[in-house]
């Protein structure tokens, strides 16, 4: 709704357009509502819904911002596949809106002028310091081609159509006995065993010869092809090369340092060393109590003149300084938890304290030593203080060099590569193998790989990027021998075949198996006696709900679809598992489901279900609108 405006003022709405359209898509019955106009000649209409025209020209232009969208966010141009995708969804999101705004007018919901210019004014993107600025408005909209009068029209439309999706969610609601049925299926709990033959031993039993070899890759051509890859030039401009290349005069590093002089403020540490004694239970208080005591007992230790180090040693629970004596080492004050940090920074050198509680237990503290806070001067710490100014200095020549390179090639058709490396300080190199996972001294970059197999570096040869890999790194790639996927010969993959082979019956082989023992365990054979015989271990029987991370999730997912379960009356199941192997599933009761124990997690499933409820009989509504609908699709608008 509102594409032209509402993509600029809320974002990268159309993709959520997108989704709901895929949805939407598997049950849309097409009947009359898909009717394609082949009339001869091209239609002035892009669509036509129930007799209402939509022009060519709105829905060449919403295209067009569309594409412009997904090329700036992905950086590629668009393959063919997904533009057919995206002109559809663009179509079916029109006439989505066209049928609800249809409907909200026959209902005769209707948006006064108060509440239109109510929601006008309250657009982020026409506000200035949170107040509605004219000014701004008429400017945004402006550069979404579009006037005030013409934005209000559109967001008229918008807030009927709002009003009737209310109208529908008002409507809808869960019935007692629904909701009663959604708990006990969530909550639902069934008593499982179950088995796992693994695929190994099968495996093994299956024998490849050559003639075998052959046939699985004549009918297996796409698993055992080449991949893509690009022989790739690229150049590099590192922010370090940049700063190493820097040269510093005195009185300019001392002037920086004047300005910056609190970044090399080094804040207090203090070392100290500490006894921990747990508390065996976080609530227990007895267990607390038991605590405190052997605490203070250690403490009487200590100020008899016990030795810190080796009463450490004997006492300490903390693992990880116990054995070195309870030494703590420097640190600062955020190292530690607050009671601890609280106590240790009101100490006095050669102090130690009265037991200090924590989540961790009672500790024991002695302070050693207290380094004050200081400042490093720049005699102290020039090395420091001098790379961070060459950082600095390097990161504004960085972001000018990227931006008018970025001018440059998009301004320049037949750039070379090397010149623009040596115009811009950068580093030439070459990755003889760059695949769409990346490869070379370049890594894995979702972008780059983008941009190395769009059209306009492998078909139209120009530069593509630049391309951030780091915040202090930047190449730029040209395409120097585009590789396009082809068969690797069955001697090179003949490894791989026999493992596909193998992987495969002996899957099929583990399959029959747990059919054959579900047979007899139907029959009134023991789990246990069967597993013994197939030389597996089922497990001890178990309740596990929906979403249990216990068992694997195949197991789960079998489990929660036996049907016949009753008392007395266990259901078997066998499965093949995806990652080889098979299993025998035994369900042996269920225990329907019920509200939980807390509240909180009980208001959100309702709030869940109601919502996917709501959702599920809005979506019929619109199919319901888009069956009855008369649609003419011109076929032609995106040629």
């Amino acid at each position: 709704m509102l594409q032209n405006i509402g993509d600029a003022l809320k974002g990268q709405r159309w993709l959520a357009f997108l989704i709901l359209g895929l949805l939407i898509l598997v049950f849309a019955l097409w009947g009359t509502a898909g009717v394609v106009d082949l009339t001869f000649g091209s239609p002035k209409y892009g669509l036509k819904v129930n007799g209402e025209e939509i022009p060519t020209a709105q829905l060449q232009q919403d295209w067009q911002e569309r594409q412009s969208q997904y090329q700036q966010q992905f950086k590629t141009d668009i393959p063919p596949a997904v533009r057919t995708q995206l002109q559809n969804s663009l179509l079916d999101q029109k006439i989505r809106e066209t049928l609800m705004r249809q409907r909200a007018t026959e209902l005769g919901f209707r948006v006064d002028d108060e509440a239109l210019m109510n929601s006008y004014r309250s657009q982020a993107a026409f506000q200035v310091e949170g107040k509605f600025n004219e000014e701004a408005a008429k400017a945004v909209l402006a550069q979404n081609g579009l006037t005030p009068s013409g934005y209000e029209a559109r967001l008229r439309k918008e807030l009927e159509i709002g009003q009737l999706e209310r109208s529908l969610e008002i409507g809808d609601f869960l019935t007692p006995s629904e909701l009663q049925r959604a708990f006990a299926l969530e909550n639902e709990q069934r008593e499982v065993r179950y088995a796992l033959l693994p695929l190994a031993p099968y495996a093994a039993a299956v024998k490849v010869d050559d003639a075998r070899a052959k046939a699985w890759y004549d009918a297996h051509p796409d698993d055992y092809l080449s991949k893509e890859s690009v022989r790739l030039q690229y150049a590099e401009l590192r922010l370090d090369t940049i700063a190493a290349g820097i040269s510093v005069n005195p009185a300019d590093l001392e002037a920086w340092y004047q300005q910056n002089q609190a970044r090399y403020v080094e804040p207090e540490k203090r070392h100290a060393h500490h006894i921990l004694i747990t508390i065996g239970g976080s609530k227990d208080a007895a267990a607390d109590a038991a605590a405190l005591a052997k605490a203070q007992s250690v403490l009487k230790e200590l100020r008899a003149g016990g030795d810190f180090a080796a009463l450490a040693k004997k006492y300490s629970q903390d693992p990880g300084s116990a054995r070195q004596g309870g030494d703590l080492g420097w640190a600062l004050r955020g190292a530690y938890v607050q009671p601890f940090a609280d106590r240790l920074f009101a100490m006095k050198p050669g102090e130690i304290s009265e037991p200090v509680k924590t989540q961790f237990g009672y500790h024991i503290i002695r302070l050693d030593e207290i380094q004050p806070e200081h400042g490093k001067t720049l005699a102290d710490a020039r090395a420091l203080i001098e790379g961070d100014y060459r950082r600095e200095r390097a990161s504004d020549i960085f972001g000018d060099r990227q931006e008018r390179l970025q001018q440059k090639i998009e301004t320049t058709s037949g750039a070379d590569l090397p010149a623009l490396a040596q115009e811009f300080g950068m580093t030439v190199g070459e990755v003889p193998e760059y695949t769409r996972g990346g490869g070379g001294a370049l890594g894995v970059n979702a972008e780059l790989s983008g941009i190395v197999f769009s059209d306009t570096v492998l078909k139209d040869q120009r530069i593509g990027g630049p391309v951030a890999l780091a915040d202090d790194r930047l190449v730029i790639v040209k395409a120097l021998e585009h590789r396009l996927p082809k068969a690797r010969p069955l001697a090179e993959v003949r490894t791989e075949i026999n493992a596909a082979i193998a992987h495969e019956e002996g899957t099929k082989a583990a399959r029959a198996a747990a059919e054959a023992a579900r047979k007899r365990l139907t029959a009134g054979a023991s789990l246990d006696a069967i597993a013994r015989e197939l030389k597996i271990t089922a497990t001890p029987a178990a309740f596990i709900g929906r979403g249990d991370p216990q068992p694997p999730a195949q197991v789960r997912d079998a489990a929660f679809a036996a049907t016949g379960v009753g008392p007395g009356k266990p259901a078997y199941e066998a499965i093949a598992m995806d990652e080889g192997g098979a299993a025998i599933v035994a369900v042996l009761s269920v225990k329907p489901g019920a509200p939980g124990a807390n509240a909180a997690n009980d208001q959100q499933f309702m709030f869940g279900v109601g919502q996917r409820h709501a959702q599920a009989d809005a979506l019929a509504y619109l199919a319901e609108m888009q069956r009855r609908a008369t649609i003419r699709r011109n076929l032609t608008i995106f040629n």
